[in-house]
This record gives structure tokens, C-alpha cells and sequence, in this order.
């Protein structure tokens, strides 16, 4: 695939998205935010599991020249052994698979919960507020940032969820925005 035909494709993603969150959000159930963040989030729940099936590591990658991209298919191989090797690997892996980088931060508080850092969430560069006047208006002006950049979390929050369901880890994933355009997803461990 050439760079051009990458950035096109990047693009659409980029409409879809914002169409998928103007469309259910504000149209659809507007009267109804839950119920708008749970479509969201299953529409990327299913391209999530998807998309986990057909990445696997770099490592195994290397011996292998696909002409549209470097893709095989996780049922070819071993499943992972513990839950930290599925974060790793979507934090590496999946993330620049599917986010052009790798997560830039992973805490855990080794029971279950893991916090993925990104300083610079590729979805959320674009989102812009109006810029504040007096220093009151820019913490309105944060906070407006943080409830728009909200709606556009839903779906890769569902994206992080389906891979890690499809790879044997049962979760639960929130996201949390500091400062567009940062934010964190939080996922949990179900037992």
C-alpha cells in the first residue's frame, strides 16, 4: 500500500468516525447519551475482535512480505499465557497496527487493573474548542474539551475490548481525557 492510498484510508477513518459519533449522539439518542456510547462502543467492540484475529506480533512478521501490509492471523499461532502478555501486545502491536505508535505508558497495579497512557491520541488531535478569553473561561474551556473529546472514546474503547475479549481476556474499558490531546484507557479485569 502506498503512502497516499494510507492517508486517504486514514482520512475516511477519520469521517466515518465523526459521523458515526454526530449520527448516534446527536441525532439518533440524543436524548439518550448511555445509550449512544453503548452502540458506539459495540460497533467497535466487533471491529476490535476482528482486528485482533488478524494481527500478531512484529517479531513474526519479519520473515513474511505481504504486498498489501503486514498481516497474518492470530489463530496461527499460540494463544498468549497471562494477561500481561495481551497488554503487551495490544500496547505495542495492536496499538501501532491500528494508531500509527505504540501506547507511550502502561501502569498496573498488578490486580487486574491496567492503565494505558497516550500523550497524543491520533483520534482526538483534531478536536478543537473555542480559545478562552480570561483564565475562568479556560477551565470551562478544558472542561467542554474533555465532554467532546468524550464521544470520541466510546468507540476505541470498544475497539481495546473486543481485541482483548478475542485474545481471552475478559475486561471492562473506560477512558479518562487530562488534556486533548491526551487521555488514558482503563481496563479491568473481569474474574
Amino acid at each position: 500500500m502506498r503512502a497516499g492510498s494510507r492517508e486517504v484510508a486514514e482520512s475516511c477513518l477519520d469521517g466515518i468516525t465523526m459521523e458515526m459519533v454526530a449520527t448516534y449522539c446527536d441525532r439518533l439518542h440524543s436524548s439518550k447519551p448511555d445509550l449512544a456510547a453503548r452502540r458506539i462502543e459495540a460497533i467497535g467492540f466487533q471491529v476490535g475482535q476482528q482486528l485482533a484475529e488478524r494481527l500478531v506480533p512484529v517479531d513474526l512478521l519479519a520473515c513474511v512480505n505481504f504486498p498489501f501490509g503486514l498481516i497474518l492471523y492470530t489463530r496461527d499461532r499460540p494463544r498468549f499465557t497471562d494477561h500481561l502478555e495481551v497488554i503487551k501486545f495490544i500496547c505495542k502491536d495492536f496499538w501501532a497496527e491500528v494508531f500509527k505508535k505504540q501506547i507511550d505508558n502502561l501502569k498496573t497495579n498488578h490486580r487486574g487493573v491496567f492503565v494505558l497512557q497516550d500523550t497524543r491520541f491520533r483520534w482526538l488531535t483534531r478536536i478543537s474548542v473555542d480559545s478562552p478569553l480570561t483564565p475562568s473561561e479556560a477551565n470551562n474551556t478544558t472542561l467542554a474539551a474533555a465532554q467532546a473529546g468524550g464521544k470520541y472514546l466510546y468507540f476505541p474503547c470498544g475497539l481495546i475490548r473486543g481485541a482483548l475479549t478475542n485474545l481471552g481476556v475478559p475486561c471492562a474499558v473506560s477512558a479518562e481525557i487530562a488534556a486533548l490531546p491526551a487521555c488514558s484507557f482503563i481496563i479491568r479485569i473481569k474474574v
